[in-house]
């Protein structure tokens, strides 16, 4: 069992350089403030600010209670090893192996948020997939990287919503906006923004031929209103249209869905998912502060058209993964050059190795 008490201490010295980094003493320290500021007389007036609180001191119990319970599991295996024996029962061996390498994957999982410590890394991210080149086939292959957000989504925990899309042409869709609410989405997802390309046999053409098709990510943290970003409802222009699809009972018979133009900045957010037009102009504000906070971050001493300049266009060259699926399967990142060989699992939503290679290289 040598190996295995080597495997254990490394993973135990991991944790103990991770643990200096999370400063789990000043976490408990803010969940205590946090606490005291919920039992304060009138904590619940303002309801949005309220839920804010909350969420965020359950997040860090949460983050606690998970290093605390790693921490304590590596100690107990460590303890336990003593007595186990292979030669006398390899049944309780290969068990306490399984368990050892259940630990280091979550171990893993857990090292990857030691890595989130931007400005906005814990906040709900804005994803945005716009489809590029390569018409029908462009608009297909966007529409398969937002179910393969969406299914991220899903198994991180997170909560998604759609906030407006645009339905393509023949297929997939022309463009589509959601909302993903979870500890640390944006920092999780930064990395995905950027032009992804596909490349497969189109089933889109009678002589089903090789095509190049792009597509765009583009992620955002969604900004609390407080916070930075002041707007002058002035430098608003608000228009509203009827929501829906191509037909059927899908689609909306008022004009509840919204489109706000920023005329300072040429910003245009738009939002149709919500039933009635107050809730879609909030949920449009929302992604507008998110927007305009963006651009700030990026590029707060030039000239916000400089920065509308640098829009990366979604043709050959500019990518940052490939999808391929003809002549060989594939996926490869190329800041990293992570890559995998079943694209059917990363379109169902296993990019945690891309998510985590992208990390370590910022890092």
């Amino acid at each position: 069992m040598h190996e295995i008490k080597e495997k254990l201490k490394e993973i135990e010295a991991l944790i103990e350089q991770g643990l200096a980094n999370v400063d789990l003493p000043a976490k408990r320290e803010e969940v205590v403030g946090l606490n005291a500021e919920m039992q304060a007389e009138g904590f619940w007036d303002d309801s949005d600010k309220a839920q804010k609180i909350s969420q965020k001191a359950a997040n860090l119990a949460k983050l606690i209670e998970t290093w605390e319970g790693i921490n304590g599991e590596v100690s107990e295996l460590l303890d336990l090893l003593p007595e186990i024996h292979p030669e006398k029962d390899p049944k309780s061996a290969d068990e306490f192996r399984e368990m050892v390498a259940a630990l280091e994957l979550r171990w893993r999982k857990l090292e990857i948020s030691t890595f989130l410590s931007g400005k906005y890394d814990h906040n709900n991210a804005i994803l945005s997939v716009h489809a590029g080149t390569g018409g029908t086939d462009a608009q297909d292959f966007a529409e398969m990287l937002l179910r393969m957000y969406l299914r991220y989504a899903e198994r991180m925990g997170f909560k998604a919503e759609i906030l407006e899309k645009s339905l393509g042409d023949e297929a997939g869709i022309k463009s589509c906006s959601l909302e993903i609410s979870g500890e640390f989405a944006y920092g999780y997802l930064k990395g995905e923004a950027g032009v992804h390309r596909l490349v497969r046999l189109s089933p889109f053409n009678s002589g089903s031929t090789r095509e190049t098709s792009f597509a765009l990510v583009d992620i955002i943290p969604e900004i609390d209103q407080d916070d930075e970003v002041v707007i002058n409802e002035d430098d608003l222009k608000v228009d509203v249209f009827r929501a829906g699809g191509h037909g059927g009972q899908s689609v909306n018979t008022t004009d509840s869905a919204v489109r706000i133009t920023h005329v300072p900045t040429g910003v245009v957010v738009q939002c149709q998912n919500e039933r009635s037009q107050l809730q879609n102009k909030e949920q449009a504000m929302k992604v507008l502060r998110a927007r305009l906070a963006d651009m700030m971050m990026k590029e707060q001493a030039e000239e916000i058209s400089d920065l509308r300049g640098e829009k990366q266009e979604m043709s050959w060259g500019n990518q940052i993964r490939s999808y391929v699926l003809h002549p060989y399967k594939m996926v490869k990142d190329h800041r990293s050059n992570y890559e995998e060989k079943n694209p059917d699992s990363v379109f169902d939503g296993e990019l945690d190795g891309f998510i985590e290679a992208e990390l370590k290289r910022e890092k």
